[in-house]
């Protein structure tokens, strides 16, 4: 797996996936620049490598995608690879056709097959940019397989770039063992500041322009005018000091939290009334899952990947971005209507276990890497079938 470490859903979902693999008897060894985030404590079957890009004045910057490549060379010489799954496109599918055509020059009767899997802004922001598009589609199409998190961003990937590959849909996914709502009266009280009839209103993610923070704080405000409620704001990134400034501006900084990057959101999830996502875009919305999988009823813009997790009022509310009044609207419905709150959430967490839990998605996956690594060498093509091909890999792979 080569993945980037940080909070952004392509180095959880990665990161998730290892374990999920490993857990089925697989060995993954993961490549990246850190410890992923998500990969806090030892995992029998996983091994991390990290690659370190050595800084020289001559370069610009440190070259990440050659040092990539090269520890990824080493990793499949000395674990006899079978197969390489670089998530994101830029530069992790660039890094993975290089480390091949190396491997092949000099091994080639031990070559691994390469996955590459689409998340979102490699595609919809970084990879459409004609700075990129003609290399990220080269290094994709020469990927043996490649899926997309969503069927929107399949189409994105289509009308963006330049691929001719057949690109095989795999949603993002939850354990859903994890991912559940055990209540801390405890925690509650403490983000509540011991105010028992205070809603919670969360909102997780990295921060980024497209996340929208400040409309979150918009909304809040709303909400505001006609709830006792209190804003967890989870995560770090860019924007974050710009939102916090819209809460003192309003004269909501008292009611705001912002605790920063947090490691365990399960726990915060858990405690929480409500979860907003405005986003300009989102390919998956893997933080609504989340909290879905957690019994917190969401409310999100109607982009993307969202309405494929979402069933609009069934398991959430979907609205248009710039329709803040509308967003306000839902979540002060769902925040003093109780019936309405336990519909959305129970068919919300159903929805979870039908479609999203690990033990269904995970073994899409094997079924794909056994095809490719049942398939005559040179032949890259791969189904665009939506659904598992049914055979699951065997056990003590290494990926």
């Amino acid at each position: 797996m080569i993945c980037y470490p940080s909070i952004g859903g392509s180095g959880i979902v990665a990161t998730e996936l290892a374990v999920s693999l490993a857990s089925r008897g697989h060995q993954v060894h993961l490549i990246s620049t850190e410890l992923p985030f998500r990969l806090s404590e030892y995992v029998a079957g996983v091994t991390f490598h990290r690659a370190q890009a050595p800084e020289y004045p001559v370069l610009h910057e440190p070259q990440y995608l050659i040092a990539l490549a090269n520890k990824t060379v080493q990793v499949a010489r000395t674990f006899g690879l079978q197969l390489i799954h670089a998530h994101y496109a830029i530069p992790h599918a660039a890094a993975a056709y290089l480390a091949r055509q190396i491997l092949a020059d000099r091994t080639p009767d031990a070559v691994p097959r390469v996955i590459t899997t689409l998340h979102g802004t490699d595609i919809t922001l970084l990879g459409s940019d004609p700075s990129y598009s003609e290399t990220v589609a080269f290094c994709i199409d020469h990927s043996d397989g490649v899926t997309a998190v969503s069927e929107s961003l399949r189409t994105d990937t289509y009308r963006e770039l330049p691929v001719r590959s057949a690109i095989r849909v795999i949603p993002n996914f939850l354990d859903c063992a994890l991912y559940r709502r055990v209540f801390d009266p405890v925690l509650r009280d403490r983000l509540s500041q011991s105010n028992r009839f205070e809603k919670l209103v969360v909102h997780v993610s990295n921060f980024r322009a497209v996340k929208r923070v400040e409309a979150v704080i918009e909304i809040f405000h709303r909400i505001r005018a006609r709830v006792n409620a209190r804003l967890l704001l989870v995560g770090n990134g860019p924007d974050r000091s710009a939102a916090l400034d819209l809460a003192r501006r309003l004269g909501l900084e008292w009611a705001v939290t912002a605790p920063g990057e947090q490691q365990n959101v399960i726990s915060l999830l858990a405690v929480s009334d409500l979860f907003l996502l405005p986003s300009t875009q989102e390919s998956f919305g893997l933080a609504a899952l989340e909290a879905m999988g957690c019994e917190v009823p969401v409310v999100a813009s109607r982009v993307g990947g969202l309405p494929e997790v979402i069933d609009d009022g069934m398991t959430g509310f979907l609205h248009e971005p710039g329709d803040l009044d509308g967003m306000a609207h839902s979540a002060i419905r769902l925040l003093t209507d109780e019936p309405l709150r336990e519909r959305i959430v129970r068919n919300a967490r159903t929805s979870v276990e039908q479609r999203f839990c690990a033990q269904r998605i995970v073994p899409q996956y094997e079924a794909l890497y056994t095809e490719l690594l049942e398939r005559p060498s040179g032949d890259a093509s791969v189904s665009a079938s939506t659904e598992p091909a049914g055979v699951h890999a065997q056990p003590a792979e290494s990926a």
